[in-house]
């Protein structure tokens, strides 16, 4: 089993993640494809095991809106380093369509990505295999000031400061 990153500590992460390609919905709590979820749909609901979907740069959030209740966890694809396509598909699925479940990331992501990605919404990262995920907890204490709003924060730095908060 592999580690994540979850609620800003390491565990063993329980979930299987299907490859894009796959056709078969073993047993347990899987995160499948939108493309699978979207075959397999009523079968999945059926079996009431922990469901989770995941969701490439380029799938639409809003297609899994309507089945948010079904869902334990959505997960979203970084499939390279420099691809930040998923930092406004999780700020869409908090924001705009309310999902208040486990948000993951996974993919090529390292230490850097984990502050930012926790300022949008995700809640659980699985790095790629080359990072260590203990070495990269160190990344959520990474700056004490934050200039823009978030999905964790959303009001910016401007105006707080003009309404005199003690940035502190």
């Amino acid at each position: 089993m592999s580690e994540i990153i979850r609620n800003r500590r390491v565990e063993e992460d329980r979930w299987q993640t299907l490859p894009a390609d796959a056709t078969d919905v073993p047993a347990g709590p899987v995160i499948v494809p939108l493309a699978l979820w979207r075959t397999r749909r009523d079968e999945r609901i059926a079996r009431r095991e922990p469901l989770g979907v995941w969701l490439k740069p380029d799938d639409e959030p809003g297609d899994v809106a309507a089945d948010l209740e079904h869902l334990t966890i959505v997960a979203v694809q970084f499939p390279k380093w420099g691809d930040g396509r998923g930092y406004s598909t999780a700020t869409l699925l908090r924001r705009r369509h309310g999902w208040r479940g486990e948000l993951r990331a996974f993919g090529d992501l390292g230490r850097d990505h984990v502050f930012m990605l926790a300022r949008v919404g995700f809640d659980s990262i699985g790095l790629a295999d080359r990072h260590d995920p203990h070495e990269a907890l160190a990344a959520f204490n990474d700056f004490s000031l934050r200039y823009q709003g978030a999905v964790d924060d959303g009001e910016p730095l401007f105006r707080k400061r003009a309404a005199g908060v003690s940035l502190q």
